[in-house]
């Protein structure tokens, strides 16, 4: 039997090493509600609600209406349920050599009883001092440190120029390149939303981000889009975009015949639901005034899909691109130029080996 609780700080380092590794764990169990863990929830976490969503509620307002006792009376045998769910669907075929580390909300009732019964059953299990509002705590504070002794390389252009292909063609050639709109499953404009994914919350997107910078390699550069601080509902943090905006950056410049051409490659729900573009510019309504977007929607009713995505760039986008990017990104004025002709696969992929030589 081995229970050991180890603060959050030294839990976020121990998480980047490999299961067999003697420090490693074999899993990571988030023993917080389903509904909980659908926020955020530590990177590779697996859900083993020790209380569901409406057991939850459930004990809290026993809480407020009848007081502790009887809450943690109601509570105790709900969480033993659950637990003995957990072992019987999860744990019966594991071995003795399996590691857990587990953690609720704050180190507390949740993960505690099922940390405990793991461990009588012989398991070396691991607890979080603190639970997931610590290890929270600890992945904030830490970004600062993640972030800076990466060298970015920061890919600047209007809408339409190709940035996420080029992005995707770079990590495609071998290199190291961070991919914030896929992060956050949002590409970025005001009509970035893309259809059936929802973007994740803040704190979720914050771990993802995290996560994917602790596997960058300092020694190597880092491709990444330039970006402005939000992309779509979420943020990027303040030590992340800082650096970006500080950083050498490439300017890709793409005719506007092209650029139209790959907007409507890359948004072809936008080509094959007029409806649903017209929904989206909506939110363009007061800074073109609903005559413009009425005549847009109008257009795209009508088939005019091209066109509207021309004045979309040339009347919504461009104007003030430059600038904003000069403002935002001190070393723009000495961008390396990026001139795109070829947007396929191969002709992307010739781009990026070259940028990767430079």
């Amino acid at each position: 039997m081995s229970l050991t609780t180890i603060p959050a700080a030294q839990a976020a380092q121990r998480l980047s090493l490999p299961p067999d590794h003697p420090q490693g764990f074999s899993a990571v169990i988030d023993a917080r509600s389903e509904g909980e863990y659908a926020l955020d929830c530590l990177p590779g976490a697996i859900n083993w609600p020790s209380l569901n969503n409406e057991e939850r509620v459930l004990v809290g307002t026993l809480y407020k209406q009848q007081g502790a006792f009887e809450a943690q009376k109601i509570g105790a045998a709900l969480v033993a349920a659950n637990v003995s769910i957990h072992i019987r669907t999860h744990v019966l075929g594991l071995s003795k050599a399996w590691r857990p580390l587990v953690y609720c909300w704050r180190g507390g009732k949740r993960s505690g009883s099922l940390a405990h019964i793991l461990s009588q059953i012989g398991f070396q299990v691991t607890l979080i001092e603190g639970g997931y509002k610590a290890f929270r705590k600890t992945l904030v504070e830490s970004l600062p440190q993640r972030v800076a002794p990466i060298r970015w390389r920061v890919i600047c252009g209007p809408t339409g120029s190709g940035k996420t292909r080029l992005l995707h063609a770079l990590q495609e050639a071998g290199a190291q390149v961070l991919d914030l709109e896929g992060l956050a499953r949002h590409r970025s404009s005001v009509l970035g939303l893309i259809p059936g994914e929802s973007q994740p919350s803040q704190k979720k997107f914050d771990s993802l981000l995290w996560e994917a910078l602790g596997r960058l390699d300092p020694h190597l550069e880092v491709f990444v889009e330039s970006e402005s601080r939000k992309v779509g509902n979420v943020s990027i943090p303040e030590p992340l975009m800082l650096a970006m905006r500080a950083s050498p950056c490439l300017r890709v410049e793409v005719s506007t015949e092209l650029r139209v051409e790959l907007l409507m490659q890359d948004y072809p729900f936008f080509v094959e639901d007029s409806e649903f573009f017209c929904s989206r510019m909506q939110t363009l309504i007061d800074l073109r005034g609903r005559d413009v977007v009425d005549g847009w929607c109008a257009a795209a009713r009508a088939g005019q899909t091209r066109e509207v995505v021309r004045q979309l760039l040339e009347t919504h986008y461009d104007p003030g691109y430059a600038q904003s990017t000069r403002r935002n990104y001190s070393q723009f004025e000495q961008a390396t130029p990026v001139h795109i002709h070829d947007i396929s696969p191969t002709g992307l992929r010739t781009m990026a080996l070259g940028l990767i030589s430079t």
